[in-house]
């Protein structure tokens, strides 16, 4: 059987919240980078036989396991059954040595589900490299895996710094591959300090859930290393995490280190990409509006003036065309004239690699970084252009008043009070667990009251800052974290996926719909590790947090009849009406994403899943970007390859209100 969901800590959920359809617009031709298919090498029916027998085995052992006193670390096992699964389920045997490694996974998973007892977890006493840990991601209810490597002379009752390394692209990555890699490391003196490697589900730059996973990675490692009772038992220093990859990891240490710039002391990227245009090729120079807008969800060239939180430590290759990536960010803090720490080392004739005795180098400029890091930071700057990244510490953006356009707060708490100034903001919120706020907080020139003794909120009106009710704010109908759009976005947090339950207006539009949910179902699978269990409409059990995806229409999806008054749309057996037009509904359906009605601290969406398709997923990992926005309607264009073929008819983004724009 395949590996059984379970639930996650309710910390991960929280610092989430804090923080795949083959449709390709048709005039958007964009050129694929040259990365060819891995050659296979499948082993013989006798190895298949083995390998299946032994899946079985493992399967076995961990369904009759009873949890020990010291809790539930079956995933740690979990993960050795799933990656045996999913070399079986996908083919990835990309080395005449595939098969092997996958019995060795097997076997080492066999030995740790026989070694748990009460009194310890055998294998978290590992020295010397790195260990394969797992846990249970909050997105899809999947298995992921991560490596942790202990310090030297560990002694838990002391605080290290923690390395978060995101590796590369790599083609033939693969669950087996990342465990084998490091059971099988033959180890050596480890660093003074904790490693952590993302597998960030496998190569996506860490954008979507590949963001998830790392945050979700650093949270399960912060509880492994004594931090089950409280954040700050861990033996990781939250004060000194370091945030490091090259490559397809620089690319995503780019983009994590200024878009999270308060959750780490220093980011060291490496190569990679800051921008979308200029590193795509034959991309063309003006997408449609609302593509536009979209790429500056990830560009962190427009997040540069983060580096004001966060020191940056950059690597290149002096022949590196990726160096271009470093250049760009350098480029956009020239003219910045606020304080900020920016480093580039340049390695003299070197192409695309980072050799250990440059990685040294690095690591000199990191530590002079680490350990200045000041628990509450007086002054808070953040820039943003989306509320799925908010900001952090104890200032955060609830709400812009255009969302894809620069925003800015700058804050400073000291003994002299609270006050910020704002850019294109339209709800601030302060908060400090351990410190009230003042009595009075003064808001670009405005004196406010906060109505929180230690968490508030405050909301523009007319021009006027004023403190809002935060449980009547959490029930309105407009973007913010965690709830902003596009439809890409509804699937970096937990989602379920509802299939029709009946028949639908007509066979046609039915077929399509549920071969958008099979495809985004089969690419979730392969792209993004997990495995979505779909629920029929008249079965689903609505959880607080979960996002809603419902395939199907008004007839055929009950929960879509329940929530369509309450949507901006028309649509019924004859008519869809989207934006004030009207399209034949036996030929026409929409694709969206939208407040719960039910639960607006959620999303539902219509008919959707990843809005990029199999050759941007191949292809380089700056095409995940969103194809439609916030919502679309789609024609019914069937070819003779495939029956279910749609092509966009209209596309766009709902305002800060969730509607419309006015024309």
């Amino acid at each position: 059987m395949m590996i059984p969901f379970r639930s996650s800590s309710e910390i991960a959920m929280k610092l989430l919240l804090a923080v795949a359809s083959l449709l390709a617009l048709p005039h958007i031709a964009v050129a694929q980078p040259n990365f060819p298919t891995p050659k296979t090498f499948p082993p013989n029916e006798a190895m298949l036989k083995r390998i299946a027998e032994r899946t079985a085995e493992l399967d076995k052992a961990i369904q009759a396991f009873q949890p020990t006193k010291l809790g539930n670390f079956l995933e740690d096992v979990d993960i050795y059954l799933k990656a045996a699964q999913w070399m079986q389920k996908h083919g990835e045997w990309f080395t005449d040595k595939t098969a092997q490694q996958t019995l060795d996974v097997l076997n080492n998973g066999m030995l740790r589900v026989k070694g748990l007892n009460d009194k310890e977890v055998p294998w978290l006493a590992t020295r010397g490299k790195p260990i394969a840990l797992a846990y249970c991601s909050m997105v899809d209810g999947s298995i992921q895996p991560y490596s942790l490597q202990f310090p030297a002379n560990y002694d838990p009752k002391k605080k290290y710094r923690l390395d978060v390394v995101l590796h590369g692209r790599d083609g033939t990555i693969s669950e087996v591959k990342f465990i084998h890699g490091k059971d099988s490391s033959k180890g050596g003196t480890p660093p003074d300090y904790f490693v952590l490697e993302a597998y960030g589900r496998g190569n996506n730059a860490y954008r979507w859930s590949g963001e998830a996973d790392v945050i979700e990675s650093i949270e399960n490692a912060i509880i492994r290393t004594g931090g089950l009772e409280s954040r700050n038992n861990s033996s990781i220093d939250l004060e000194k995490i370091v945030l490091r990859g090259f490559s397809m990891g620089g690319a995503g240490t780019w983009h994590f280190g200024l878009h999270h710039p308060t959750m780490f002391a220093v980011m060291g990227p490496g190569a990679g990409f800051t921008t979308t245009h200029g590193y795509i090729g034959n991309l063309p120079k003006e997408l449609p509006d609302y593509i536009e807008k979209c790429l500056r969800i990830y560009d962190a060239k427009l997040y540069a003036e983060n580096a004001f939180n966060i020191p940056v430590v950059a690597y290149s290759g002096e022949k590196d065309p990726q160096k271009k990536a470093a250049d760009i960010i350098e480029a956009e803090l020239k003219n910045f004239k606020e304080p900020h720490s920016f480093t580039h080392i340049i390695a003299p004739g070197l192409e695309h690699k980072q050799p250990p005795e440059w990685f040294k180098k690095c690591d000199e400029e990191y530590r002079k970084h680490v350990g200045k890091k000041p628990e509450t930071p007086e002054r808070i700057r953040f820039v943003t252009y989306t509320t799925k990244y908010p900001g952090g510490s104890w200032a955060v953006i609830n709400g812009l008043e255009k969302q894809y356009e620069k925003a800015v707060l700058d804050a400073i708490w000291n003994k002299d009070g609270l006050k910020a100034t704002t850019q294109n903001i339209s709800r601030v919120g302060f908060n400090h667990e351990m410190n009230a706020l003042p009595e009075q907080i003064i808001i670009d020139g405005q004196t406010v009251k906060p109505n929180h003794q230690h968490d508030a909120i405050f909301e523009k009106i007319e021009g006027k800052w004023q403190p809002v009710d935060k449980e009547k704010w959490l029930n309105s109908i407009v973007k913010r974290t965690g709830i902003q759009g596009p439809i890409d976005d509804a699937f970096a947090l937990p989602f379920t996926i509802v299939r029709p339950s009946a028949q639908g207006y007509t066979q046609a539009i039915s077929a399509a719909s549920e071969n958008r949910r099979e495809t985004f179902e089969k690419l979730w699978s392969k792209f993004f590790r997990g495995e979505l269990a779909s629920v029929p409409a008249d079965k689903v059990e609505r959880k607080l947090f979960n996002n809603l995806i419902l395939f199907g229409d008004p007839k055929s999806n009950p929960l879509i009849a329940k929530v369509l008054p309450k949507l901006p749309i028309q649509w019924n057996e004859k008519e869809l009406i989207v934006n004030g037009v009207t399209y034949d509904a036996k030929t026409h359906f929409p694709v969206m994403i939208y407040p719960n009605p039910e639960n607006v601290g959620s999303a539902i969406v219509l008919n959707s899943g990843h809005t990029f398709g199999e050759a941007d997923l191949r292809g380089t990992n700056a095409l995940l970007y969103p194809r439609l926005g916030d919502w679309a309607v789609l024609k019914l264009a069937p070819t003779k390859t495939n029956p279910h073929a749609t092509e966009v008819v209209a596309a766009g983004l709902f305002d800060e209100n969730w509607q419309f724009p006015k024309k």
